[in-house]
């Protein structure tokens, strides 16, 4: 039984005038299901491929399925990207998951076309499979590559704005601080910065001065507060700095480390700025690319499952490689109902269904390779599935 979230391609053998088939599948499905619309059924061209060698066809029929795989991997995760780009919004999502501007169900219902221009048919299966691969690998390559780059100086932004949004026991003091809260330059003398937990101010307020030897009394200042910290400053002698801040983590007083320079305040300030407008032009060219990359494998994608049905027809059905391909879009909540008027309509077929599926099994030789198609759904139709997109 095919997904109930998921677009079908069917290939039947053309017997005969079928142009009517479409129509009067419609009307059926229509019938068994009154909320099918009728726009959700449409006609697929297969083109005339070279059919090759049957080793050809059996290797494809091996082959194709890792490939469509790797090809259904590779979208999703294009999707998945612009999903994060755009915080998961549905709305903003769908206007960049789209193909040649067309929504999907677009692109798939609404007359779809093989690209001659760019796969030619007269190129052998093989080669097109070959053809088909190369390109969806060179997306993946540069989605991951473009990918990787974006997330490196994201994550460096990240660790900027989380030193500005902290405590005051972990942020960054370049905005808290000013030149006048130091002791100018001394040879002997420092400034130190303590973040005391808020409970503890009045015990650091009767006790720094006798925490160590050579701290200048009443010299604590309060710099600033927040929630959980006050942060002070003090002057002591830099020969008991080491000493000073042992005796401070036993009070559970924490002494920052941090030395004023205003050209060191700039150059936070500059850094944070360039890593902000260095991230936004990163976000840009990758939602340019995820929404091109989707198009495009989107695409890639679809003509390799054409490819599947074209092989998996002449297996199946043999040849002349005379096949009408029928796209349906199911209602979920009617799969069941539309699949049944699938298998009513197409019964005649059944014959030879069950002589291809035989002359596989009765055959141990050719077991290995005809493994993909006994491990296989086995309608009397061949059916894959274009995965829908959820937003």
């Amino acid at each position: 039984m095919p997904s109930d979230q998921s677009t079908w391609l069917i290939a039947v053998p053309l017997d005969g005038d079928s142009e009517g088939l479409i129509p009067e599948l419609g009307t059926k499905l229509s019938q068994q299901s009154k909320s099918f619309p009728r726009n959700h059924i449409a006609q697929i061209d297969i083109p005339s491929f070279k059919t090759g060698t049957l080793d050809t066809l059996i290797g494809l029929s091996e082959d194709i399925p890792k490939q469509e795989t790797f090809f259904t991997a590779t979208v999703a995760k294009t999707v998945d990207t612009l999903r994060s780009l755009l915080n998961n919004d549905p709305t903003k999502l769908a206007q960049h998951v789209l193909v040649d501007e067309q929504s999907v169900d677009e692109y798939l219902l609404k007359g779809w076309k093989w690209n001659e221009s760019r796969y030619g048919v007269q190129r052998g299966l093989r080669d097109m499979v070959d053809l088909l691969n190369k390109e969806m690998v060179s997306i993946d390559n540069a989605m991951k590559a473009k990918l990787n780059n974006y997330n490196l100086v994201k994550g460096s932004l990240v660790q900027m704005q989380r030193k500005k949004l902290g405590n005051l026991s972990v942020r960054s003091l370049a905005e808290v601080v000013s030149k006048d809260d130091f002791i100018p330059d001394s040879e002997h003398m420092e400034t130190l910065l303590v973040a005391v937990p808020k409970s503890q101010v009045k015990e650091w307020n009767s006790t720094y001065e006798r925490l160590t030897a050579m701290i200048v009394p009443r010299s604590s200042k309060l710099i600033a507060s927040d929630d959980e910290y006050s942060l002070f400053a003090l002057v002591a002698f830099k020969k008991v700095h080491d000493e000073f801040i042992q005796k401070c983590r036993e009070h559970k007083f924490i002494v920052r480390d941090f030395i004023y320079s205003e050209e060191e305040v700039a150059k936070q300030q500059q850094e944070l700025e360039d890593a902000d407008t260095t991230e936004k032009e990163l976000w840009t060219e990758l939602l340019r690319l995820s929404r091109t990359n989707f198009s495009e494998a989107f695409q890639i994608l679809v003509h390799l499952k054409i490819v599947r049905l074209f092989v998996e027809s002449v297996l199946r059905y043999g040849l002349p490689a005379n096949y009408l391909g029928i796209i349906i879009k199911p209602e979920p909540k009617t799969t069941k109902r539309i699949f049944h008027v699938l298998q009513t309509q197409f019964t005649y077929l059944r014959p030879r269904a069950n002589s291809a599926q035989g002359k596989v099994s009765s055959n141990d030789e050719f077991v290995g390779e005809y493994q993909t198609l006994m491990d296989q759904d086995f309608f009397d139709f061949v059916l894959y599935e274009v995965p829908w997109i959820v937003f």
